[in-house]
């Protein structure tokens, strides 16, 4: 049976790379001297939104040896979601992310584990899903260590919706997979074949 470990793990990387580089591009191009900004995907509808702490928390810390917090995103730092999805648990800000953090380590080495099981191997979308479940929390687990939270730029609008971003795109949809795959009516075995050349039993 062919394997599709590679596929998971090439997900999880590649996507890992693409929300980084959504978020380092987005906030870097959307700056404008640490005042944020918008533009326009779809009128009415999304928009990419971009804001950073005009206050920086901690005045007199010194960020300039921070190379991965501010080289690439501009001296002041992008504001950050400290809780999960929606928000939830994000007013305790440094507890919440501490928490999350562990979560989503302890998730992504769980799915590793779970991705080298022989009979998750063989099964091409469960390998699929896995693969974007884990992208998805590596990138807000990488925002959650080096930024203090979860740097979001996606604003659905057309409705009143969180502003989210490209790792949780692939969370949602790796996770939305996945019930499909446990809904999943499992297969029905039907009766053994008759040996070629046997007489069949007749029944009682």
């Amino acid at each position: 049976m062919r394997s599709w470990r590679w596929l998971l793990f090439t997900l999880a990387v590649s996507c890992f790379l693409l929300d980084q580089g959504s978020k380092y591009g987005v906030f870097r191009w959307l700056y404008n001297d640490g005042q944020g900004g918008t533009r326009q995907v779809v009128g009415g509808a999304l928009e990419l939104l971009t804001q950073h702490e005009l206050t920086i928390p901690g005045q007199d810390r010194d960020t300039s040896g921070d190379t991965l917090l501010t080289t690439w995103s501009g001296s002041i730092p992008p504001r950050v979601n400290h809780g999960a999805l929606f928000g939830i648990g994000g007013e305790r800000k440094g507890l919440a992310n501490g928490f999350f953090a562990a979560v989503s380590l302890l998730a992504a080495i769980g799915i590793a584990v779970w991705g080298n099981v022989r009979s998750t191997r063989h099964d091409l979308w469960l390998s699929v899903a896995l693969g974007l479940i884990l992208s998805g929390t590596l990138g807000n687990f990488y925002d959650r260590v080096v930024f203090g939270g979860v740097r979001d730029f996606l604003h659905f609008y057309l409705f009143e919706w969180p502003v989210f971003n490209f790792a949780d795109c692939c969370l949602v949809v790796g996770a939305g997979i996945l019930l499909l795959q446990a809904a999943k009516p499992a297969p029905t075995t039907g009766p053994a074949p008759e040996p070629v050349g046997m007489i069949p039993t007749p029944p009682l």
